[in-house]
């Protein structure tokens, strides 16, 4: 089983999935004030992206967390996660 599953973003209630989209902004550093409305622009961009799949919503099993990434941060987590696991092995 894997460890991380995809979660639709039509499955989360739209509070949690507001929250998730604010977190995103807030940890890639986007500047707020350059929307004209904040972080409520930036969240229905970033609702757009998902739709586009341009993000998606990941969530770790073991961890018990969810995160908004890039699918370039996918891809590197990826990677990044079974490099970890590798060198448990030795």
């Amino acid at each position: 089983m894997s460890r991380f599953i995809e979660v639709p973003a039509r499955m989360l209630p739209p509070e949690t999935l507001n929250a998730l989209l604010e977190a995103f902004v807030t940890r890639q550093g986007y500047d707020t004030t350059d929307t004209g409305t904040g972080m409520a622009g930036w969240v229905e961009e970033l609702k757009k992206q998902l739709a586009r799949s341009e993000l998606i919503i990941a969530h770790d099993l073991k961890l018990e967390m969810t995160e908004v990434m890039t699918l370039a941060q996918w891809r590197s987590f990826g990677r990044d996660l079974a490099d970890d696991e590798e060198e448990g092995d030795y």
